[in-house]
Parts: C-alpha cells; structure tokens; sequence
C-alpha cells in the first residue's frame, strides 16, 4: 500500500467528533478518560488551521424526549440535548474561529452516529476540495466508527487519530474491535508525528 502524502494540506479536514460536556467524565453518558483527548486535539487543530485545512466539529444536538433516550425506550440515557451545558463543546477545546460545527441527531426519532448522516457533510467537504479526513474524538465504538465509516464510503482518504480518540467499551474490546473494522474498511491509524505541520516534536 503506497504511504500517504505526509503533509497537511487545504485539502485535507480535521473532523473533530462529540467532544461535549456529557460525554466527558462527570457527564450523563461519560467515556472513561474522554478529556484526555483534548490536549492532542488542540495541537492537531492548530496545524490545521495553519496549514489553511477545515476544521470540522460535530455534535450531538437531540431535542428532550430524543428516541435513543431510555425513557422512549432507548438504549442511553439523556444526553447531550440541544442548548444545555452537557451539550456544550468541552471546556478548553480551542476550536478555532471559522470552525464549521455540524449538528446531528436533530429529528426526535432518528438517532445518527455519524457525522454524515442527514447532515450534508460529504457534500459540503467537496463543495471545499476536500480529499482527505482526520478524524478524533468520542467514542471510538460509536460516534468515531459511525464517521469514519461514511467517510470511507463518501469516497474521502482517511485517517483515525490514535491518540485523540477514546471509547466507551459498553462491551470488553468494543473499543479494539471498532479500531479492527475501521483499519479493515480503509482506514489508516496515525497521530501525526513527522507529518509536515502536524504531531508533536
């Protein structure tokens, strides 16, 4: 398999996926060590930014009574629900200015894992030039699969960010499993060391 064009370009997007307040440790659907990817996910959008790339924020936004909640018979319990703090992005999560957020989970009975679904992101990424996705995020077994999935099928190269992902292990080895499927679907697995304008020294 050839090695990627290890440079950020204005070609390439950073999808940064449902780093909210719920899903942060103390939040009412926590992932274990979800803040830690903040940290990683600040240096990897400040290389982006100045690469001139998109930076990409996705978000659930469901309406009170959302399908997927317990209550209606769903598997989660309430979160993320549009306009309150635990739907707010984490606190020091340096999104830059011109970031474009894109909410999903919107409609009171469709639950969307992915950042694609019903949300036109595919079509706006090309409408941009762009051909190659980085994604990071919560969770890895879930919202991080779902997007990265579709992207694989919107026909964009891309990329997991290894060290800016982490999962909720509902079951033991969700999480490997997830990280399996999206390498077996396409998807190559890098935090970005010695890329041109990305990693860490």
């Amino acid at each position: 398999m050839p090695q990627p064009d290890r440079h950020i370009t204005p070609h390439d997007a950073l999808l940064v996926v449902d780093v909210q307040n719920d899903f942060l440790p103390g939040g009412a659907l926590a992932v274990a060590d979800g803040n830690r990817v903040v940290p990683s996910l600040n240096r990897h959008i400040a290389a982006f930014v100045k690469a001139g790339a998109l930076v990409v924020a996705t978000r659930d936004w469901h309406p009170p009574g959302h399908g997927s909640f317990t209550a209606r018979g769903g598997p989660w319990p309430p979160h993320c629900v549009a306009g309150t703090a635990g739907a707010a992005f984490a606190p020091g999560l340096a999104l830059p200015p011109g970031c474009l957020v894109v909410s999903k989970g919107e409609r009171p009975d469709g639950d969307a894992y992915s950042g694609f679904d019903g949300t036109g992101l595919a079509a706006t990424l090309r409408e941009r030039g762009v051909q190659r996705v980085f994604v990071g995020g919560l969770a890895t077994d879930y919202c991080v699969q779902a997007t990265v999935l579709d992207a694989i099928k919107a026909g964009f190269a891309t990329f997991v960010l290894s060290d800016s992902v982490r999962a909720v292990n509902a079951h033991p080895g969700d999480g490997r499993a997830a990280t399996l499927a999206m390498q077996s679907a396409g998807a190559v697995a890098t935090d970005l060391r010695g890329w041109a304008g990305g990693g860490t020294p």
